[in-house]
């Protein structure tokens, strides 16, 4: 799994085993992005946002040769302890110089919020004519439930945008800074994607909305839980008691200038 970085987001603390549980299915619905790939054997390959390395795996057994950087230390943890080399790294200072065939980022790159210095970052560490393939979260992403943190928050008087830790560009707005940084977009879309969750929707607050839930004491943050999966119950649960979360994904597949 490319794993989420944390970017901008110092309220957002990653840990592995409570993201195993809520999020797996996080690097299995990353599996699309390694036929947009096209990878070689042999190839070496940036990691980009790796997370616990479930994804990264998955590259070095096809053949690639895999660093894998993510700011989250824990999660670097997890993937070294897999035999992956990792790296904690921030991907908005990606200190590579030419060294990758391609570049691979899943479910990360909305967790920075310098998407330029992001991308100045990828082009440097790619060499000419490499590839980026990359999943994010899109224009839309996770909208009902924005909204009802939003809700939530701004009940208790609290400033919900200023909590927001979340980047979700429009196709058109991040093909831009992809060829102001020097690409060419072979291919760029938003795909709604409903996603199934293995559990109830607190377990998926917990994991990726910290930076929200932080904004309340401890004491109170069940409460917010509560009030956030009440207002969502209607749009996001059926009649079993399972919950999906609205995602929209901005898939995409950029070459460096030869």
């Amino acid at each position: 799994m490319a794993g989420n970085d944390q970017e901008g987001t110092a309220a957002q603390h990653w840990d592995p085993q409570r993201y195993n549980k809520n999020a797996g299915f996080v690097a299995e619905l990353g599996a699309p992005l390694l036929d947009l790939l096209q990878l070689r054997a042999g190839e070496r390959v940036l990691d980009l946002g790796c997370g616990e390395g479930a994804l990264t795996a998955k590259l070095v057994d096809a053949g690639a040769e895999v660093v894998g950087v993510d700011a989250s230390p824990d999660q670097i943890a997890a993937a070294r302890a897999r035999g992956l080399d990792a790296r904690v790294m921030s991907g908005e200072a990606l200190t590579f110089d030419g060294d990758f065939d391609a570049v691979l980022s899943n479910a990360a790159l909305h967790w920075m919020l310098k998407p330029d210095a992001v991308l100045q970052g990828v082009a440097r560490a790619l060499k000419p004519g490499g590839r980026f393939v990359a999943e994010m979260g899109g224009h839309g992403n996770v909208g009902a439930i924005l909204d009802a943190l939003m809700v939530a928050l701004e009940a208790r008087g609290l400033d919900a945008r200023s909590a927001n830790p979340w980047y979700f560009p429009t196709p058109e707005a991040y093909q831009a800074k992809l060829e102001a940084a020097g690409f060419s977009v072979d291919s760029i879309a938003l795909i709604p994607r409903p996603t199934p969750l293995p559990g109830a929707i607190g377990g998926w607050l917990e994991t990726f909305a910290e930076a929200f839930l932080k904004q309340v004491p401890p004491a109170e943050r069940d409460g917010l839980i509560d009030a956030v999966a009440e207002r969502l119950r209607p749009q996001l649960c059926d009649s079993e008691g399972n919950w999906t979360a609205d995602y929209v994904r901005l898939r995409f597949a950029a070459r460096l200038a030869d």
